[in-house]
């Protein structure tokens, strides 16, 4: 399936049940939520898919289990996110081989990568796979910045096709489009900056809090598509507060926590994490209730002609 690298692509939670195992049944369900909602694609086995803590059977299951249950509606990415390259190319074996529509690769883990280590890296991956590649592109969190000069050399790589834009600094958009024009597709991979980056030319948004709220998500990308700032803008300023959730080090426990205030989600995640307890859990749960008593009315997004 051809990846556009337009539209909303959530990173999906791994469900997980009380004895430990994948909950595909709850897995499902989101599933089918983020696809009635209009999502683009999904990337399993993220940062937010607590990706550390699964293992190869898990992930074979898991993007077996999205393939068939989307149907061919939209595309299936796995995310790569090893510490050795002999084990990232294993994994982008694997991924080609369960049927995944493409990949979204990290640097190198655990070891901070120079220029010509993060560069050869991930030509090295692209020229394992004919599979299009989103580069994550998140020095906060993963402490490697991808620089333009970096991505200046892997240009001759016709299959890294885009960027997950998580530095944190909006005016990156504008950098890589004055250097490389259209050649990388460009995806907000922050919720609290989605909108700024969207206008300032961004193709898509890598989306967090559309785990529990993919309507609202999806709603804001189409009105700022189409020029109807102002609605998308509300929108935003009500969903805001639910998007900073996105950016804090336990955003798997909050946006678990958030999927089942909505019905589409359990808390459970996977040691060393724990669920949330006493007076954090009540002031995250605060916040989410408060979302969802004050949500806006949406407008026909989906049939806003972009």
């Amino acid at each position: 399936m051809t990846i556009t690298w337009n539209g909303i692509y959530p990173a999906l939670t791994t469900k997980f049940t009380s004895n430990d195992e994948l909950d595909l049944p709850l897995f499902e369900k989101n599933l089918q939520a983020q696809i009635n909602a209009g999502i683009d694609g999904v990337i399993l086995g993220g940062t937010l898919g607590e990706s550390s803590v699964l293992s190869t059977d898990e992930k074979e299951k898991l993007v077996k289990f999205a393939i068939e249950k989307v149907s061919g509606k939209i595309p299936v990415i796995l995310n790569i996110a090893e510490g050795s390259t002999r084990e990232a190319l294993q994994q982008v074996e694997y991924a080609k081989t369960w049927g995944a529509d493409g990949l979204m690769a990290l640097p190198p883990m655990r070891y901070k990568s120079d220029h010509r280590e993060t560069v050869q890296w991930f030509k090295t991956i692209a020229n394992a796979t004919d599979l299009p590649i989103i580069v994550y592109n998140n020095p906060v969190d993963y402490k490697t910045l991808i620089t333009l000069e970096m991505f200046d050399e892997m240009k001759e790589c016709k299959n890294i096709e885009a960027v997950k834009e998580s530095t944190r600094d909006v005016t990156n958009v504008t950098r890589m489009r004055n250097r490389f024009g259209n050649r990388y597709k460009i995806l907000c991979g922050v919720d609290p900056l989605a909108v700024e980056e969207l206008c300032l030319g961004a193709d898509g948004w890598v989306a967090g809090l559309v785990c529990a709220f993919p309507k609202e998500t999806v709603a804001i990308y189409r009105l700022v598509k189409a020029g109807r700032i102002e609605e998308a803008t509300k929108i935003y300023r009500w969903f805001m507060p639910l998007l900073e959730l996105d950016i804090h080090p336990k955003l798997v426990q909050y946006i678990k926590l958030a999927e089942a205030q909505e019905g589409i989600g359990s808390e459970a995640v996977r040691t060393p994490r724990l669920t949330l307890a006493g007076e954090e859990r009540e002031a995250i749960l605060k916040t989410i209730n408060d979302g969802i008593a004050t949500r806006p009315e949406l407008p026909d997004y989906l049939s806003i002609k972009i």
